[in-house]
Parts: C-alpha cells; structure tokens; sequence
C-alpha cells in the first residue's frame, strides 16, 4: 500500500474516533477544540477526495466559525458559573432538595 493510501486508511480510522471523544468528552473546552480539529480534519478528507469547494466551506464555516462560536458560547457560560466541573451534568439538577422527583 502506497503513503497515500496509508493516509487515507489514518484518516479514516482517526476521523470516527475523534468524533466519539468531541461527543462523549467531560470537558467542554477539550470537546470544543476537539471539534474544531475534527472540522480540520474533515476539511483534509473533502481535499483528498478532489472537493475543494467543499473543502473550503467545512474549514472555513464548520471548523472556523463554528468553532469560534462554540468558544465563545463556552467562555460566556463559564462566566456564569457553567461549565466549570462543579454542575451536576447529566443528573437531575432541577430537583429540590437532590432527591428524584416523583413519577
């Protein structure tokens, strides 16, 4: 197999991995860098598959803007207190005292 197609096989092993850790990520600030590498990456996909176009906009608006945006939103929540690992994410934080609510 050629560099070139080792290169391919790299991206398309590391390009689903990346994913699950942007999703399944604890840390919002490592999920959000972590997309913003995974728009990047992308972007190299759409190149090596003769979109340059394509290329272009995933680097430019899903890597670039998107990812500013995401930091931004992210700074401001940490601002208010989110986001900072003290917040009880995925659990019933709505509930009065910490108990469950009833059913």
């Amino acid at each position: 197999m050629t560099g070139v197609g080792m290169f391919d096989v790299l991206l398309a092993v590391v390009l689903p991995v990346l994913a699950w850790w942007v999703v399944a990520g604890p840390d919002l600030f490592r999920s959000v860098v972590l997309f913003i590498v995974f728009g990047l990456l992308l972007a190299l996909v759409w190149v090596r598959l003769r979109a340059p176009d394509v290329a272009l906009a995933e680097a430019a608006i899903g890597a670039g803007l998107t990812g500013a945006l995401l930091l931004d939103t992210l700074g401001r929540l940490r601002a208010e207190g989110w986001g900072t690992g003290d917040d009880q994410r995925g659990s019933d934080a709505g509930a009065s005292g910490g108990e469950h609510p009833s059913v």
